[in-house]
């Protein structure tokens, strides 16, 4: 039986051949955001057009209307434009994220060995380090490494929605044992998953650490915030005075994290195949993520000046409200459909305006973090599971010429 040779038709196929499907459109458009302003007005118009079929005189002189629309078009276009800036801002800086994950996960992947067996040549400097940890031992800290990488971007994207503690569920099979608590596993080599490196005084005073995903002071109006222990920080903070009033973002904690990484694998040797050079490059992709995350922060935290929307808010109004009188002696009934589609367009810019201002948050206008961050698992999953590393032994010295 030969099957049906007509595909279901599309809206994007139909896209290719007519506006149409986008004009009817309803999911994704400011149709909805604007419905009830519209309606206002358009109400308002049917006010005006019902007095004037009375015998009211309540025709204005159409010179105002020209002075006004210039002032409401010029402060719309700065208006949109200022949030689409800030939408851009977002995307730029969340994507050269993205860059320095996938970097530095390569490069920890690759570069990161066991330090060479074999006979140390004359023109090597220094003495060749020696290491006790296994090749399995060593890929397991790999794998937590770019992991962490991974999690500063998940991080990143709840802590710009004010989403604190690590109890969602995109966190389950990406945050390493290390960040989540879990019990440390040793293996032959003595590493732990979990480091213990102030097992004095400090464990006595581990339960009155900081919640390190939490903030005193909440940003954007954020008043109820889940408080949820990180473990990580259990063993290494110290007890002092304030303790409790201060709190750092998680994603920064992350980036410690990483960077401790780094130090380790430069100081225990297993990053002599590409020596100091090698190290500064990965730490500085560690800083330029949280450059990233200092800049995307700023968007989040510096919302448009109210005053700023108010003000633009009221001439819109005023000038739709006024648009009727000067419109009724020379049109009739016929101004209401015209009123209502001038404050369709007005009031439209404004609220698109409004939609992609704050640009990291889950509405459809918003940027699909979501996504982004899925398709970083993805890749860091192929590298963990499909591509190999170079934990072989098999590999050279660095002679240190470029490294100053």
């Amino acid at each position: 039986m030969i099957p049906a040779l007509t595909p279901r038709i599309r809206r994007k196929h139909l896209r290719k051949y007519s506006w149409l499907p986008d004009v009817l459109r309803i999911k994704g458009s400011i149709v909805v955001r604007v419905f009830g302003p519209v309606l206002t007005v358009t109400l308002f118009a049917v006010a005006v057009c019902y007095a004037w079929s009375r015998g009211r005189d309540v025709k204005l002189t159409s010179s105002v209307v020209p002075l006004l629309s210039i002032v409401v078009g010029l402060i719309l276009v700065f208006r949109n434009g200022t949030s689409y800036d800030r939408y851009w801002e977002g995307r730029k800086s969340f994507a050269t994220l993205c860059s320095n994950v996938r970097n530095l996960s390569r490069m920890i992947w690759v570069n990161v060995a066991l330090p060479p067996t074999g006979t140390q040549p004359p023109h090597a400097k220094g003495k060749t380090p020696t290491t006790n940890i296994s090749e399995h031992a060593l890929r397991r800290r790999k794998i937590d490494a770019l992991r962490l990488a991974l999690s500063f971007a998940y991080a990143l994207k709840h802590y710009l929605r004010g989403e604190d503690g690590t109890h969602w569920e995109d966190y389950a099979d990406v945050l390493p044992a290390s960040i989540l608590g879990e019990n440390p596993r040793k293996d032959t080599s003595g590493y732990s998953a979990t480091r213990d490196k102030s097992k004095s005084s400090s464990n006595d005073s581990s339960n009155s650490a900081p919640d390190a995903t939490k903030r005193v002071k909440v940003k954007r109006s954020k008043q109820n915030l889940s408080a949820p222990n990180v473990p990580l920080l259990t063993n290494r903070t110290v007890d002092f005075p304030f303790a409790d009033q201060m709190s750092m973002p998680f994603p920064l904690i992350i980036a410690h994290e990483l960077s401790m990484l780094i130090f380790e694998f430069r100081r225990e040797g297993l990053l002599e195949t590409v020596g100091p050079a090698g190290a500064n490059a990965m730490a500085q992709l560690v800083q330029s993520m949280v450059d990233q995350l200092t800049a995307m922060e700023r968007v989040a935290n510096t919302p448009i000046p109210i005053s700023y929307g108010i003000h633009l808010k009221q001439c819109v109004t005023l000038y739709l409200f006024i648009l009727p009188f000067t419109m009724v002696n020379d049109l009739g009934w016929s101004t209401i459909p015209l009123v209502t589609v001038i404050a369709f367009t007005f009031m439209g810019i404004e609220g698109i305006a409004d939609e992609i201002e704050m640009p990291f948050g889950t509405d459809l206008c918003d940027i699909p973090l979501d996504r982004y961050c899925q398709d970083l698992k993805e890749e860091i999953n192929y590298t963990i599971y499909r591509l190999p590393d170079s934990n072989e032994g098999s590999h050279g010295y660095d002679d240190g010429e470029g490294d100053d």
